[in-house]
């Protein structure tokens, strides 16, 4: 594969701002410290985990023959449509499949390229799938930008590896090597759960979902408005659902509603799933990965309730929100209502009554703030 160039990566359809880029040193340095390792490994022996935009699957295809297959599983449906259309643009013959982390992905593979995650659990729980299916030789490529590094992300390995050697950093990045790889003797763990006396309501969690068991403040604060909704039945949307506290909130208030948990990343959908089922709500929420209700129609909702991120990754940045109104806007029916908490510094009500229609606050705390907000 000749010609694939790292600046012509394209977020897309992440959102896209001059300080947000689609390749990092770590995408780099991942792929330098690995390259004679990916040469060597043979036909479908290199996988890659945790690649945000294409830029590590990209750069592994332009390291092999063509006719060689690579191995992807992101958790993040908007990088995968992201590296499918990089690679569509950029490197049409590169071969790569995607997989949901398990057997399938990993079964002989001799290589794995990691940017590593954020969350130990979520360390734990690829390093566990490693060193369960990989080959015997198997090595792990495992880089991140150094300020979001811990000490702690070698002891998760050294879990699972023999040999765990953190490298030189290059450009504020570092790459930590694991071989030697040490089988697992127990099953994982399942999903964590936690009962929440004051909610009376399970949380379920699988690893790397955001807050984990813990109900964040912001959800806290937002269930306080759901008894005063004026929508009762037809769809509803949890958006950006996480482990899904708000849609199982939804379902047992109102059992008319059908509702819906979306979150573009697959372990949030998989703690949905799991919430709603331990709370003998299975029935009444259909959990979804979808990239900010890509896959609804126009026009197709009653009501959608959102806690927005207020960042882009590790970066302050209200574009993921301003997404997720339009998203909104998009799928409500006119006259249909939009809920949503944020931090009161944002001040997103403006941009919510431009956005999706007139939008007045019900509440505000020393941190957060309600609205409703009703489609024209």
């Amino acid at each position: 594969m000749a010609g694939f160039s790292f600046g012509d990566l394209s977020r897309y359809p992440d959102i896209e701002a001059g300080n947000l880029f689609a390749v990092d040193a770590a995408d780099r340095l991942i792929l330098d410290e690995a390259a004679d390792e990916v040469v060597a490994s043979g036909n479908n022996a290199v996988v890659i985990i945790g690649d945000r935009y294409g830029a590590l699957t990209l750069g592994a295809a332009d390291l092999l023959d063509d006719e060689d297959s690579l191995r992807v599983h992101q958790d993040s449906i908007t990088g995968e449509l992201a590296l499918a259309n990089n690679a569509a643009v950029l490197a049409p013959d590169a071969g790569f499949t995607q997989y949901a982390l398990g057997r399938e992905l990993l079964t002989g593979a001799r290589v794995v390229l990691l940017q590593l995650p954020r969350s130990l659990e979520a360390l734990d729980q690829i390093a566990d799938a490693v060193a369960r299916w990989a080959a015997d030789d198997v090595v792990l490529f495992a880089g991140g930008l150094t300020k979001h590094m811990t000490p702690a992300m070698n002891e998760v390995l050294r879990k699972y590896f023999g040999t765990v050697r953190a490298g030189l950093g290059r450009q504020k990045a570092r790459v930590i090597t694991a071989r030697e790889v040490q089988r697992p003797g127990t099953e994982p763990e399942p999903t964590a759960r936690q009962f929440h006396q004051d909610l009376g309501l399970w949380v379920c969690s699988a690893p790397g979902t955001f807050a984990g068991t813990k109900v964040d403040i912001g959800t806290r604060f937002l269930l306080g408005f759901l008894p005063r909704l004026e929508t009762s039945s037809g769809a509803a949307v949890d958006l950006g659902c996480g482990t899904g506290i708000i849609a199982a909130r939804l379902a047992a208030l109102y059992p008319e509603l059908q509702v819906s948990a979306t979150d573009q990343s697959a372990a949030a959908v998989e703690s949905a799933a799991a919430t709603a089922a331990a709370n003998g709500l299975a029935g009444h929420v259909n959990a979804v990965r979808d990239d900010a209700m890509g896959s609804f129609p126009d026009a197709s909702v009653d009501l959608v309730v959102c806690n927005p991120p207020f960042h882009a990754g590790a970066a302050v940045h209200a574009g993921a929100a301003l997404k997720l109104f339009g998203a909104a806007a998009r799928v409500l029916r006119p006259g249909g209502e939009l809920l949503v908490v944020y931090n009161s510094h944002l001040d997103y009500r403006s941009r919510l009554r431009s956005t999706v229609g007139p939008t007045q606050q019900l509440g505000r705390n020393r941190k957060f703030t309600v609205t409703r907000s009703i489609r024209r």
